[in-house]
């Protein structure tokens, strides 16, 4: 297709597809402002007949590629970090949940410290030495509140969140993070700032749901995709006080990965209900923005 010439409006980009189709992945990685997208990371998760996976993929901003599996096979982990240097917590075995840790060096992954809450369908934020995880749930029926904060070699207690939920976002750093939406167990708006210390409350999401991606900072947040409660393609935009619309994605789905920052994003694997395997991109711009599909 020839360039399109947009003003004033969000863009949403068709871009490859993951090797596997996959569902509840943990995802990682760092988008840099200036190009569509940077590196970034999917890892673990489940596949389309629904068993666990060890695999890693490494996306280079046009395609992705095969990196070093994980040690612990799960699904409904939490990740933070970047391509090189990962971090992969919680989420849910063969058998029972996780509370493993496992560090990425860009090539193989190695263990970290245990979690001191067992838990899946968390959220992460921050880097690897210096990490966040928050909600969850510890058992089907008990969801969690707790944080802990990562310091590249242990887990320690942090605030806990004020709604104690599960299937949430996570976006920001361990003294400015994000948790947004979420199951309490309804599909919630609810967003919480983390200042290291304690959640405060923030800005009310427009659209109620649960497992969508979430990238950006604190007060640069993005969210896109969930479930509300079917797959949705809504994104969001946080200011740091309110969220605002921020275009459709192409493909709606729930339990997807992100990564990147709130104007250069990236969304992988997912339920429509089907488990996929595509791509998205995403570019903002306030200016006139010339892009190549």
């Amino acid at each position: 297709m020839a360039n399109a010439f947009i003003t004033m409006i969000n863009l949403v980009i068709k871009g490859i597809n993951l090797i596997k189709p996959g569902k509840d992945i943990g995802s990682l990685g760092q988008i840099s402002l200036g190009r569509l997208v940077g590196e970034c990371i999917a890892s673990g998760g489940a596949n389309p007949a629904g068993t666990n996976v060890t695999c890693t993929e490494e996306y280079n901003g046009t395609s992705w590629s095969a990196g070093g599996a994980m040690i612990t096979v799960r699904r409904s982990l939490a990740g933070t970090g970047t391509q090189n240097l990962g971090l992969a917590m919680g989420g849910f075995g063969n058998i029972a949940f996780c509370n493993n840790t496992e560090e990425y060096n860009g090539t193989s992954w190695s263990a970290g410290g245990a979690l001191s809450t067992v838990r899946y369908y968390l959220a992460g934020a921050g880097t690897q030495n210096v990490g966040l995880a928050f909600g969850g749930l510890r058992s089907p029926l008990v969801l969690a509140n707790n944080t802990e904060e990562y310091d590249g070699a242990s887990w320690a207690s942090g605030g806990n969140l004020i709604t104690a939920r599960s299937l949430l976002a996570g976006a920001g750093i361990q003294n400015e993070g994000l948790a947004f939406g979420g199951a309490t167990p309804g599909d919630s708006t609810c967003t919480e700032e983390y200042n290291g210390t304690s959640w405060s409350a923030g800005g009310a999401m427009i659209t109620a749901r649960a497992a969508m991606g979430g990238v950006g900072t604190q007060n640069t947040g993005l969210g896109f995709g969930g479930t509300a409660p079917g797959a949705s393609a809504c994104t969001e935009r946080y200011n740091g006080t309110s969220w605002s619309n921020g275009g459709t994605m192409i493909t709606a789905r729930g339990r997807l990965g992100g990564a990147g920052t709130q104007d250069a994003g990236l969304a992988f694997g997912g339920i429509t209900p089907t488990v996929v395997a595509c791509t998205e991109e995403y570019v903002y711009s306030e200016g006139i923005l010339v892009c190549t599909l």
